[in-house]
């Protein structure tokens, strides 16, 4: 059964250190999309709160899902050498090139961004007069953050933690004009089948996936990155959002990029600054469509796949954690009772891990957390384990 009802945004308070939020106006319609409607608190969650705000000197990060490993000599040769050009203004044209002939698509199908968060900027900016945009939620938040600067009505679709955060399409508003979801999603780390999302495209219909983490997903005997949308052209008004900054390490270098419709991405191009992406992301973004990229990351991803079953085994094994859904990304998201305080009690022990009460949908008892090699694991629910028997 759904509830819906309607909330005004009320300013969260932001942890120390961090900077305020932003202020987000407009109106939010909250479509409870679940097998039992999630309360709804009087105290909006911060969106523009991101894991880098919990990491600080001394703690072991396991708050940001950025792998963090020396650049392979194919990227970072490129990266460098293009230091010495930086006199001349950024040509996109060959990483454009490089990046639609790995997804199979022409030129014209592909905007290069300065990170993927760029493209919901330029989406919320271009997409004027939208009349029901929609974002499923819990997702990362700067979709909403972006929709709702910009002046946009909201309205929330929020998935089930019972469900294990399942996708169902019949509950998305038929008359929604912009759809925005992620693939595999963050914080939930669930992988939606293509065939759910292809179901929500239509004629009319701005239909947003972000594969922010895509090639981070890996399933035994399917090739290349399951369940992306990335290659297909079928489907109207679908636009794939990219980035390249996690698997590879490069999110200080801003780099990303949309998939999608010319049309609509001309559209979106009108409203970006000139020469927003910069030649040595270029480079970055050039490398990494290539054939050697394409190998390697999918080495990583199996790699990914094995560590992330260990911290799901160890996580699972302590009594009062709940592991949400099948994981299938770089991250885990978990249930635990006073999570907020766990947090906090991590956090003195050395261990930074990502707060849950930020996304719509979860709430101060979840949190997410990074996964890493196998030893960090072992480590980390050591402590866990302490801490929830004192």
């Amino acid at each position: 059964m759904r509830n819906t009802h309607e909330v005004m945004r009320g300013d969260a308070a932001h942890p120390p250190g961090c900077c305020p939020p932003r202020r987000l106006p407009g109106r939010i319609a909250v479509m409870h999309g679940q097998l039992s409607a999630t309360p709804t608190t009087a105290v909006e969650p911060d969106l523009t709160h991101h894991g880098d705000a919990e990491v600080a000197t001394g703690l072991v990060d396991l708050a940001v899902n950025v792998r963090r490993a020396p650049l392979p000599p194919w990227l970072a040769g490129p990266i460098t050498a293009s230091m010495a050009d930086l006199a001349a203004y950024p040509d996109p044209r060959p990483a454009r090139a490089a990046v639609a002939a790995r997804h199979r698509r022409p030129p014209e199908e592909v905007l290069l961004t300065a990170g993927a968060a760029e493209g919901f900027v330029l989406l919320a900016q271009a997409l004027r007069g939208l009349r029901r945009p929609v974002v499923v939620h819990p997702q990362f938040t700067e979709p909403e953050a972006a929709l709702r600067a910009a002046g946009h009505p909201v309205q929330r679709v929020l998935l089930d933690a019972a469900d294990g955060f399942r996708l169902h399409p019949d509950r998305i508003p038929a008359d929604a004009d912009l759809v925005m979801i992620g693939n595999p999603t963050n914080p939930t780390s669930v992988l939606h089948p293509a065939a759910d999302l292809a179901a929500l495209a239509r004629p009319g219909r701005v239909l947003v996936v972000d594969e922010a983490f895509a090639d981070t997903a890996a399933r035994p005997g399917v090739p290349g990155e399951p369940e992306s949308l990335a290659a297909r052209r079928d489907l109207p008004g679908l636009l794939v959002v990219r980035s390249l900054t996690k698997t590879w390490g490069l999110a200080g270098l801003r780099i990303g990029y949309l998939l999608g419709e010319a049309a609509l991405l001309r559209r979106l191009a009108a409203v970006q600054p000139l020469w927003a992406v910069s030649t040595p992301a270029l480079a970055a973004a050039e490398a990494c469509a290539g054939p050697e990229a394409a190998q390697a990351e999918r080495a990583i991803a199996g790699q990914l796949a094995a560590d992330r079953e260990h911290l799901v085994a160890r996580l699972s094994a302590l009594p009062g954690v709940r592991v949400a859904g099948r994981p299938a990304s770089a991250f885990v998201l978990v249930r635990i009772s006073g999570a907020d305080r766990i947090r906090e009690l991590l956090r003195a022990r050395g261990w930074a891990v990502r707060r849950g009460d930020t996304f719509p949908g979860l709430g101060p008892d979840w949190l997410r957390i990074a996964v890493r090699d196998r030893a960090t694991t072992d480590a980390f629910t050591t402590v866990l384990a302490e801490i929830m028997e004192a």
